[in-house]
């Protein structure tokens, strides 16, 4: 178990127990929370959430870490990969599936956490991620998490006959990248 500064969240391995009911009724859209998190809106499941969750354990390319509180509620879960083994490279995507959570800070915090489990159990070199420019809240918890922004792809996404913009974020691990990214990107500027 991984747990945050203050105590109050923790993440754990998901295991297979934990894809109950309460946890499927995350990937539900009725509320239109999904939009943002899958690109299309659509619903998941269990037969497909199931299947992911296994597919990600036989390859050893992804894996799920249930989000929860001191209490014990279940919040949502954060997804390692799929991460490329040559060049020690992954996605960290995060979704808070209980919706009285939103807007608390909950996924910064699970995201600095998830940040340390890929960088120290999986030697992850270099965390990536991308999101509609609209989700405000997405790009604020990742930079609240040490991530930063490093691209803006313009009119990538195509929603409801218009163009956004698609925002690239990043997190470098410090034992391959010891200097700030923008440290760095100003020694190549001027040369040195």
């Amino acid at each position: 178990m991984y747990k945050d500064s203050t105590g109050n969240f923790h993440l754990r391995s998901l295991e297979r127990k934990h894809i109950d009911s309460e946890y499927i009724s995350w990937f539900e859209n009725k509320d239109g929370h999904l939009d943002y998190f899958t690109g299309s809106g659509r619903e998941f499941s269990e037969e497909l959430i199931v299947e992911d969750f296994q597919a990600g354990i036989s390859s050893g390319k992804w894996f799920y870490y249930l989000i929860e509180s001191a209490s014990g509620d279940k919040i949502g879960n954060v997804k390692v990969g799929p991460i490329d083994h040559r060049n020690n490279t992954s996605d960290l995507v995060c979704l808070i599936g209980n919706r009285d959570f939103l807007g608390k800070g909950v996924a910064s915090r699970a995201i600095k956490i998830a940040n340390t489990i890929a960088f120290d159990k999986y030697d992850i070199r270099r965390l990536h991620g991308g999101m509609y420019a609209s989700n405000i809240s997405s790009i604020k918890a990742y930079t609240r998490a040490g991530w930063h922004v490093e691209a803006t792809f313009k009119g990538y996404y195509w929603v409801n006959g218009k163009s956004e913009d698609r925002v690239c974020v990043a997190c470098l691990n410090p034992k391959y990248f010891p200097k700030e990214p923008e440290a760095v990107m100003g020694q190549l500027k001027h040369g040195e």
